[in-house]
């Protein structure tokens, strides 16, 4: 046993973590989406949902050095404010609005949204920047309602015909931002213990080799065939989000 969980799990969610890594090495995100139903198979959900939150927040630290210059700090500095803003009245409408029901609204707004993302998109330059606050406040509302950050930010940089290189760059770091605004709720919640630290750690370097060859992926993938695959990731973000949601409902 280790801090309460056995060598066997450990090596589970290392496996699973290698697995999710690769997604987002290749993509810059997804790592949550492949990861937590991954490992909520062999931990419960909540532990499950903690320790992708903490890999995250490692890897990000280590993501801000590696990608310097790949990504827009006043763009990720505009969204990462809107995130910190809009991720608290999610957690409050928590107490009025069924988060289950707000997964399948905000899963059918990402699928009438994706025929529009998928049409060439023209580089929208710094007019286009007026939009990344809206984006983060966005990600942050989502995430804080219904655990869901990612598509607002996804749809933000798909719309603006961002290059591969800097969606991807930047959608790690917005990730990273995000954990990092959840992990002290999830504290303060009592959902944090020290096994899911040590499980992160244990899984950390994992993370890292997975990430890697995910990046190696990345480097083989031309402009189209990238957006092609963000696309089709946001689209089964949305069909395990809607199912999700209505699967609690019924």
């Amino acid at each position: 046993m280790l801090t309460g969980l056995s060598f066997v799990t450990i090596a589970e969610i290392c496996g699973v973590v290698g697995i999710a890594a690769v997604l987002r090495g290749l993509t810059g995100f997804g790592f949550a989406l492949a990861a937590v139903p991954l490992l909520s198979l062999v931990i419960p959900p909540a532990q499950a949902v903690v320790i992708a939150v903490l890999l995250q927040c490692l890897v990000g630290v280590r993501d801000l050095i590696s990608l310097h210059g790949q990504f827009d700090r006043g763009e990720l500095g505009r969204m990462g404010l809107g995130a910190l803003i809009g991720t608290p009245p999610g957690i409050l409408l928590l107490g009025w609005l069924d988060p289950d029901v707000m997964r399948v609204v905000i899963a059918a707004i990402i699928c009438l949204a994706i025929p529009m993302l998928a049409l060439p998109q023209k580089p929208r330059g710094a007019g286009a920047l007026r939009l990344a606050f809206p984006a983060g406040l966005a990600g942050g509302f989502f995430g804080g309602l219904a655990a869901m950050p990612g598509p607002p930010a996804i749809t933000y940089f798909l719309y603006t015909g961002a290059a591969a290189a800097r969606m991807r760059a930047s959608l790690m770091i917005f990730v990273a931002i995000t954990a990092a605004i959840a992990l002290p709720g999830l504290a303060v919640a009592g959902l944090l213990h020290g096994s899911d630290l040590v499980a992160a750690l244990c899984a950390f370097p994992v993370m890292l080799g997975g990430t890697w060859l995910g990046g190696r992926l990345f480097a083989l993938t031309s402009e189209k065939r990238y957006r092609l695959v963000s696309l089709s990731v946001l689209l089964a973000t949305a069909l395990s989000a809607g199912a999700r949601g209505l699967s609690a409902m019924l």
